[in-house]
């Protein structure tokens, strides 16, 4: 029963892969009477659990309302999309979002439902480092549209250079990664290699410490909520 239940929670899962926009399209007929036979898996699953148990407790577990939900959530947007479908209307199968909660609440995913449970209690604790880290890259951010914004500065190609402060945000998150590095601070360095030192600092700080910080407070958050759990010292 539990190879049978991570099998349709696998295939459910992995129709995303299929369904449009797909990466490997296959024929709406198809993916929806695959989900079809998902869901009625899982509702025979939920059913048969329902037997075994006593019907008080049944109702009382979130976990048993939330699949219910689910399911009666994926058919009516299953069934919406078809219909709509057949009027040649575009929508979106809004309801993929919620096939995760197949693989979270049911009974033989106790592992990985601990295991949400301690991501779960890490995020509040690592909200102020994450929200001191948004503080620093909102002010380097004004920085550089003081510093660049007023001196018709060109990208590579052809682009207004660091003068829409959203803009500007984005590029620096995504120079903490250094995915766009040294590429967006050449127009900069181009116009003056003193500019450097801004790019340099931004690096130190939000790369080489805020997210050497924000890793040591995620680890060792989620190391004691994991070691509670598994502990025994949280119900299930």
């Amino acid at each position: 029963m539990r190879t049978a239940t991570y099998f349709f929670i696998f295939l459910n899962l992995s129709l995303a892969v299929f369904e449009e926009p797909a990466v490997y399209p296959l024929p709406f007929l198809v993916t929806s009477l695959v989900e079809v036979v998902c869901l009625l898996v899982f509702f025979g699953r939920l059913t048969h659990f329902a037997k075994v148990t006593p019907r008080n407790v049944f109702w009382k577990d979130t976990k048993n309302i939330c699949i219910m939900v689910a399911i009666l959530l994926s058919l009516s947007d299953l069934a919406i999309y078809g219909v709509l479908r057949t009027y040649n209307v575009r929508s979106i199968r809004w309801s993929r979002i919620v096939r995760p909660i197949f693989l979270i609440n049911f009974a033989e995913s106790r592992q990985i439902r601990r295991a949400f449970r301690s991501i779960r209690n890490t995020l509040p604790e690592i909200t102020y480092v994450f929200l001191l880290f948004m503080f620093s890259l909102l002010t380097f951010s004004l920085m550089a549209l003081k510093l660049f914004g007023e001196r018709n500065l060109k990208t590579a190609e052809g682009l207004p250079y660091f003068s829409n402060y959203l803009e500007i945000v984005f590029d620096l998150y995504v120079l903490v990664t250094t995915a766009n590095s040294p590429d967006v601070m050449m127009p900069a360095f181009d116009f003056s290699s003193w500019y450097a030192l801004f790019f340099i600092a931004f690096v130190i700080v939000n790369t080489y410490i805020f997210m050497s910080l924000f890793l040591a407070v995620v680890y060792n958050n989620y190391k004691k909520h994991l070691k509670v759990t598994f502990g025994g010292l949280s119900c299930d």
